[in-house]
Parts: structure tokens; sequence; C-alpha cells
């Protein structure tokens, strides 16, 4: 399957379409509430840091091996940035468990977004061609 320009585009509108469906749905849960929301909005938080992490350590890495010129530098600055933005997102995990105490059937499901974003974006362009 081909990507055309308008899939991470998508997905990132409908990441956030989710999370506030999902977040919306955590109120209404038996046991849910506020601190569930919170969790929620969280996972969706990690998740969309992790999405942010991936795509910026995938693009710097073609960007150092495209270079020409110092390739090797490039790419162990990019992986160094890579490791150092997923030491970052463990940080914010660790606040969010530890010390805000959110839910963590919320911090779940709210991590779980980027890929129900994702099925539903691949559902809705399996049937369309790539440009």
């Amino acid at each position: 399957m081909r990507l055309n320009a308008d899939f991470l585009p998508g997905l990132e509108r409908r990441a956030i379409i989710v999370a506030a469906l999902l977040a919306a749905g955590a109120f209404f849960v038996p046991g849910g509430g506020p601190n569930m929301v919170a969790g929620v909005f969280g996972g969706a938080l990690i998740g969309g840091v992790s999405y942010w992490a991936i795509k910026r350590g995938v693009d710097g890495l073609m960007a150092a091996i495209g270079g020409g010129a110092n390739v090797r530098g490039r790419v162990a600055v990019s992986l160094i940035m890579l490791v150092g933005r997923y030491a970052l997102l463990a940080l914010i995990a660790y606040v969010m468990i530890a010390r805000l105490r959110l839910s963590p059937v919320g911090l779940l499901v709210g991590a779980s977004v980027i890929p129900i974003a994702a099925a539903i974006e691949v559902l809705n362009f399996s049937g369309k061609p790539a440009r």
C-alpha cells in the first residue's frame, strides 16, 4: 500500500478527534470521571509525543543520510536526538503515573489514540488510489 500525502495530516487530525471522543466517553463510564478523563488526555499526550519523536527521528535520519558530506556525524546527532526524545517521553510518563496519579486505564486508553486513528485512516484510504 502506497501512502499519499494526505495520510499523515489526516491521521493527526483523526487522532485529536478520537482523543476527544474517548475522553468524553471516559467521563460517563462507570468508575470514570475527571481523573479518567485526565488520564485519557495524558495517555493521548504520551502517544502524541511518541508519534512526534518517531516522525522527527525518521525525518532527521532521512535528511542525514541524503545529506552527502559528514553523514556519520549527522546520523549520530539524529540518533542522540531520538534517544533524547524518548527520555522526555519516559519523564512525562513518570510524572503522570507517579506524581499526578492519573488513572492507569485512562492512560492506556489515551495511549491507544494513535493506533485507533491509524486503523481508521487506513480503512478510509483503502479504497482510494494513491496519488
